[in-house]
């Protein structure tokens, strides 16, 4: 992930400027103990199987990866200078800590690993999301996922 002060002055005053959104209610909600949490993940990496199109650069679209999908068959089509690859050449968990999940599950330190998880485009603007949010969320209710593990890119 690049700092800040090292992106060029163009890219940082646009990456300043992005307002943050306010939220009228509390983020977070009581739940049962990890032990019992069923666990997705939200990745910002843009992932897609291979042979999908792309993602398009600043879209809000999300997609998702089914828990079973094999490492060889992701790619990923996040589109940022800014990004360096060269982790999640060496290990898919970078981005997509699949196999960590399965290890907190397999320890007992989480209920269970979700059969659905997420990708959107990172360094899309939030305010064109609303509808990737609402599958996301709609997708977590109907698979009774009671946690998100986000891994920002």
């Amino acid at each position: 992930m690049a700092r800040i002060e090292d992106l060029p002055q163009a890219t940082r005053d646009a990456v300043l400027s992005v307002p943050c959104p306010a939220f009228e209610t509390t983020p977070f909600v009581s739940g049962p103990p990890l032990g019992r949490r069923r666990v997705a993940i939200v990745s910002s990496a843009a992932l897609i199987r291979r042979g999908d199109m792309p993602f398009a650069f600043g879209s809000g679209e999300c997609r998702f990866v089914a828990a079973d999908t094999p490492p060889g068959d992701l790619l990923l089509s996040h589109v940022s200078i800014n990004f360096d690859r060269a982790g999640w050449q060496r290990d898919i968990n970078v981005v997509f800590p699949i196999d960590r999940l399965r290890d907190l599950a397999a320890m007992g330190e989480i209920g269970g690993v979700a059969e659905t998880h997420y990708t959107v485009m990172g360094s899309t603007d939030p305010a064109a999301m609303d509808q990737a949010v609402d599958q996301i969320e709609g997708q977590l209710r109907q698979e009774r996922i009671d946690s998100v593990l986000l891994s920002p890119v």
